[in-house]
Order: structure tokens, then sequence, then C-alpha cells
């Protein structure tokens, strides 16, 4: 019923016609009508039944003079709908009464959004092919609502396509139906448009100067951040060490020597060599040389 509403309008509370035999197997099955309606359909129903059917009630023949009075006062629980047979001296079959009330022009149309409950299967048969009629029937003391037919999935999905379209048109921004959008050459060639702006205390239109980005062409360039960095050699390393120390010697000379590794600085002249120089021992006096005793010297004999 939810497909229903969305494509042929059907609102609740839901117009159900029922005919007499399916007021009959419903008591028979001890199943309350409006209640199995109200299951089967999802929503709030109003029974209706033509007066052709009613008099079909008053015309059984059955031993149980109750039960037929019971069916009667089912049928006149529903709303009357007037099929105008009711002149006649007898009345319609419920295939010619109900098909003349849902579609009474033959125009295959359900112009009133009627819900037919009908146990006959000729009547089911010919009202599939009216687009937009929901069928319920009883089967075994089970109330079920027929799939929808062939001839209202097409009234449905050509809907749905037509919807579809719409919203494509209108997303094309104020271009007209069958108007193409025309392109300009120097679109990509850097530029100011005009855009009009409104000011909002006067009203009046002012007019704005909106830069356009210029679009490069050819290949896109590599992500900077996941290029891999070039190793640079040590020669140059080198290079900039001695761009530095020069800088520095102008100011302080003795820069060079204490910014410059070893290896440099020997280049440069400013370190004679890595080795730590030793410290020459300062030679004795004389006189301290002589009081020294002398192992070689020969032994005194006063001593």
């Amino acid at each position: 019923m939810h497909q229903y509403g969305l494509s042929f309008n059907f609102r609740e509370p839901y117009q159900v016609l029922v005919d007499a035999e399916m007021i009959q197997d419903t008591t028979k099955f001890h199943m309350l009508l409006k209640t199995s309606l109200e299951r089967t359909l999802h929503g709030e129903v109003k029974p209706m039944i033509t007066q052709c059917s009613i008099r079909h009630l008053y015309n059984a023949e059955t031993k149980d003079k109750a039960q037929k009075d019971h069916w009667i006062d089912i049928a006149k629980m529903c709303e009357r709908r007037r099929c105008n047979h009711h002149e006649l001296p007898e009345p319609l079959s419920t295939f010619d009464c109900i098909t003349s009330v849902v579609d009474p022009k033959s125009s295959q149309t359900n112009k009133h959004r009627y819900v037919v409950a009908s146990q006959d299967k000729k009547l089911r048969s010919t009202l599939r092919d009216i687009p937009g009629v929901p069928l319920v029937y009883v089967n075994r003391s089970v109330m079920i609502m027929e799939p929808m037919a062939a001839s209202t999935e097409e009234v449905r999905d050509r809907e749905e396509r037509g919807k579809i379209r719409a919203g494509l048109k209108g997303r094309r921004g104020g271009v007209e139906a069958g108007e193409k959008r025309k392109r300009d050459d120097e679109d990509d060639d850097e530029g100011d448009g005009d855009m009009r702006i409104v000011n909002a205390e006067t009203g009046e239109l002012m007019e704005a100067q909106k830069s356009k980005k210029k679009r490069k062409k050819g290949p896109k360039q590599p992500n900077p951040l996941s290029v891999k960095k070039s190793k640079r050699t040590e020669a140059a390393k080198v290079e900039d060490e001695k761009k530095v120390i020069r800088q520095a010697a102008k100011n302080d000379p003795q820069a060079a020597e204490k910014a410059l590794p070893a290896e440099t600085a020997v280049e440069h002249g400013a370190v004679e060599g890595t080795e730590k120089r030793k410290r020459k021992r300062k030679p004795k006096d004389l006189a301290e040389r002589q009081a020294l005793p002398n192992d070689n010297a020969p032994a005194n004999d006063s001593d």
C-alpha cells in the first residue's frame, strides 16, 4: 500500500469494496471483516458494499436463517455504495456491478482509488488490467493481498523515471530544458568576471569583480611531500663549511681554527698537525751537573 500511495495517491482510510461472497467466507472462518482488512492493508479501512451485493445476501439460499441474518448485519455495518442498479428487477452479477463501480467509463482508471476484496476469480483477473487496483481475497482462513499487477508496475516505473528526469533537470542551475550550456574558450585564461550583488540596505544592484583561477594544462606534477629528497655529496658539504669559515674569518681571525675540523684546518694552514706537541726538557746548569754523582767516574781513595 505504500507503493500505491506513492504512485496512485492512496490515503487512509482505504475504501475497500467487498462483495457478498467475501462476507460469507469471513463469517465461515470466524474472521472479523474490518479487523482482518486493516491487518492485511496495514492501515485504517472503510468497508463499502454495493446495493447489488446486499441484494445477493438477501436472495441467498440457506437453511440456517440465523446465519443469513448475521451476513446481513455485517453488510449493514459497511458503508453503502450506490451503484444505481437498484431499479433493476434483478441485481447484476458481482463481476458486472463492481467493474462498473471501479471503472464506470471503461477508461482503465481507478478514479476513486478503491481496494477490491472479492472471492470472484474472474473479477480479480479483469481488474489486474486496470492500473492501481489493489486486490484482496481469502484463502483457507487467511486474508491475502495480491502482488502488484504488471500494468500497475509499468505505471509506477514510468512515474519514477519521470521523477528522476525532473530531478536531473532541476540540478542544472537555471539552464532551461533543451538548452545546452555554452563554454567560452577564454575560461582557461586568467581574467575577471562580473558578479551582481544586491545591497541589503538600499536594494540596489552592485557590480563586483570576481577573479577566475588559471587552469594549468599538461600532466600533473607529483606531490612534493611524497618525492624522495636527493642526498648531497660530501664535496658539497665541505664546500659549504668552507664558505661558513671564510665568512667567520672576516670577523674573527681565530674563528677558522675554532670552527674547522682537523682535516679542513690542515688545508688552510691553521693547524700544523693533529698530534699533540711533546714538551722539550730544558738542560740543567753546569754546576748541577758536576754536583751529581757520576757512576762511571773512579772512586776517591779518601772516601
